[in-house]
């Protein structure tokens, strides 16, 4: 029997962008390991970050804290000893002023999102309030998301040429408009898909709009400030009452605990709470466990610049250098400049074939790639850049980047 699924049902269920892409990553590690793994978010292998939390598993199976960690529920705002040192950690390393009463745990920044998103923003006493996405191209993950149409608007970028075969996109200001329907502004920083890294400028810009009518600004950190830090310029956001910042557990080599924190205005947090009791009656133990001891001292605030930020900035250096040497001068193209998280924007500019029939065809020759067009949503014409537009990882090994990338280069250019 074929059944009928609800109008929101139906909204949840179909397919998606982000399903295409975690289905594609579940195949590449199981039933196609000869795949290489060019689209996904997920963290590289680095020994030392897996050194750290096997240490960690192997300290909690020693003192026997790993049976309290298995086998108690939490609050659905998270282990108040956690939120307490946490609060304490961004006091302490980050300068913010918050207390456990301004942290949430949450299963994941995804999550968390989706019921921010809700809570904030789709049908409110008979009017339609909308989040408002300033910087496109923007995270797959948000996409659909939203539980009412038209509950996401956003804004188109400036893109500026900084160098040659290296753009950057820029928050246009001159578009941007805060109308009365606008329940919230949200960017994440390093952007997922681009790496854009907002200027000190920018930020504040945003934040004073915000403020100014009073809504709040999400600041989705799961790249960021202040872990892991995969940001090559050195900015640091700065939380303020009536922000809302994630910062995620997933980017310092813990994606399979699924844990992120928000930092709110309390009744933000105790909103999550509530909501996360409904959906999720408590968050998972584990992250919270490993992580704790590592906010009391400065081994966390030192793994992100001295460890993880290297190696990804010189992953990131050595897919840049294979792809301008496959591509060189003979197709338009250009990266999006690297400032931050794991991912290579590729644009090439006149592109004879939309980027989904691209992915399709990488996709034949043991390539994945995830095409632009997915992280463009909340728009009401066509726009034809990012169907122009791949997201890269370089968070692979070398060898698999090199020749992922090289494919696509020969894809490419025989095209033109």
């Amino acid at each position: 029997m074929q059944p009928i699924f609800s109008d929101l049902g139906q909204r949840l269920a179909g397919p998606s962008g982000i399903q295409e892409l975690m289905d594609d990553c579940g195949a590449a590690l199981t039933t196609h390991p000869d795949m290489r793994m060019l689209g996904g978010g997920q963290p590289a292998a680095i020994p030392e970050v897996q050194k750290l939390w096997r240490e960690r598993m192997h300290a909690m199976l020693d003192d026997g804290s790993i049976d309290k960690t298995l086998l108690n529920y939490d609050p659905p705002g998270g282990n108040p000893v956690f939120r307490e040192a946490f609060a304490a950690f961004l006091q302490r390393e980050c300068g913010w002023d918050v207390t456990q009463d301004n942290i949430a745990v949450m299963p994941s920044s995804q999550s968390a999102c989706f019921l921010l998103f809700n809570l904030l923003a789709g049908d409110t006493a008979g009017k339609k309030r909308r989040i408002l996405f300033p910087l496109l191209p923007e995270y797959i993950g948000y996409a659909n998301q939203a539980l009412s149409e038209g509950q996401f608007i956003a804004c188109l970028p400036r893109i500026d040429e900084t160098a040659p075969h290296e753009i950057k996109y820029h928050v246009d200001f001159d578009r941007l408009r805060i109308t009365p329907d606008i329940a919230a502004m949200c960017v994440s920083c390093p952007t997922n898909p681009t790496g854009n890294v907002l200027t000190q400028n920018e930020f504040d810009s945003l934040q004073a709009l915000a403020a100014a009518h009073g809504i709040p600004l999400i600041i989705d950190n799961a790249y960021g400030h202040p872990f892991p830090g995969v940001i090559h310029n050195g900015f640091q956001p700065k939380w303020q009452p009536g922000m809302i910042f994630s910062i995620s557990m997933s980017k310092v080599g813990l994606p399979g605990v699924r844990t992120a924190m928000i930092v709110a205005d309390p009744a933000i947090v105790k909103a999550l709470s509530n909501m996360n009791a409904i959906v999720s009656l408590a968050n998972g133990n584990l992250g919270q466990a490993l992580l704790l001891p590592l906010l009391k001292d400065d081994t966390l605030i030192k793994l992100g610049p001295q460890v993880i930020r290297p190696f990804y900035r010189e992953r990131s250096d050595f897919a840049k250098s294979v792809l301008s040497n496959a591509l060189g001068d003979r197709v338009p193209w250009a990266l999006h400049r690297q400032e931050g998280a794991f991912f290579l924007w590729l644009w090439i500019n006149g592109l004879p074939i939309p980027a989904k029939q691209l992915y399709a065809r990488l996709k034949e020759r043991k390539v994945l790639v995830i095409p632009g067009h997915y992280f463009a949503y909340g728009i009401d014409k066509e726009w034809r850049h990012p169907h122009e537009c791949l997201r890269l990882t370089y968070s692979q090994p070398q060898r698999i980047v090199q020749e992922g990338l090289e494919i696509i280069a020969e894809e490419v250019k025989s095209l033109f």
